[in-house]
């Protein structure tokens, strides 16, 4: 197997984690991070196959991605990718995202089939114009080692996941993207639902604008 760590967000997803992570093993090592779950999500992954980190309290999606992204840098994977925990991508395309890698990009991000919020919809077309990153926001993204090293050494904000390639678009990184048909999700979205959720991706878009244009 190529050395690959699959870095997998997880909270309170024991409907979904054990197949999430038997389908991953196939293609990469399974990281799954479970952040303070009350449910049984831990025990699961771990009976699944996968290398479970437990955050004692709830810190969100991005400090759960970061606390993957260390454990896998620090065990020297040459690649990693993240998927979200309820089911809605698929592991086959972990071989796609990699070999994108291994033809010259430093970043490779999903581009799903549908978006489901106007907030998305939005964040999409920003992306394209100001970044050329047409889904900033799918959870499916690939990255180099040594490229993502540099790209979580910078000022930390919330910006649900998506920080990290818009960084490597900016600072000149090589960029790829990659279409991924989504299945249906098992469960609630970790972004919530309504307004709470727009909100929150609006904010996104906010912090990374103040990223790349930073006030002088």
């Amino acid at each position: 197997m190529k050395s690959v760590a699959a870095v997998i967000p997880a909270f309170n997803e024991d409907h979904a984690i054990e197949a999430v992570v038997s389908k991953v093993r196939e293609y990469a090592d399974p990281i799954v991070i479970d952040d303070a779950s009350s449910d049984n999500t831990a025990v699961l992954a771990q009976k699944s196959g996968a290398r479970v980190v437990r955050h004692s309290i709830n810190q969100g999606y991005e400090h759960a991605l970061e606390s993957g992204f260390q454990l896998a840098m620090n065990m020297g994977y040459e690649y990693i990718i993240t998927l979200d925990a309820d089911g809605q991508h698929n592991p086959q395309l972990i071989n796609d995202f990699i070999n994108i890698l291994e033809n010259g990009c430093d970043v490779v991000v999903g581009r799903r089939d549908q978006m489901q919020r106007i907030s998305e919809v939005l964040f999409g077309f920003l992306g394209r114009r100001i970044w050329g990153i047409s889904d900033p926001l799918c959870g499916m993204k690939a990255y180099r080692r040594i490229a993502l090293a540099t790209l979580v050494s910078g000022k930390q904000f919330d910006s649900v996941g998506t920080k990290y390639a818009i960084r490597a678009a900016k600072s000149g990184l090589k960029v790829g993207q990659l279409n991924v048909r989504t299945h249906p999700r098992i469960g609630q979205s970790r972004f919530g639902q309504g307004w709470k959720a727009n909100k929150r991706i609006l904010w996104a878009i906010a912090r990374n604008l103040l990223d790349t244009y930073p006030k002088k």
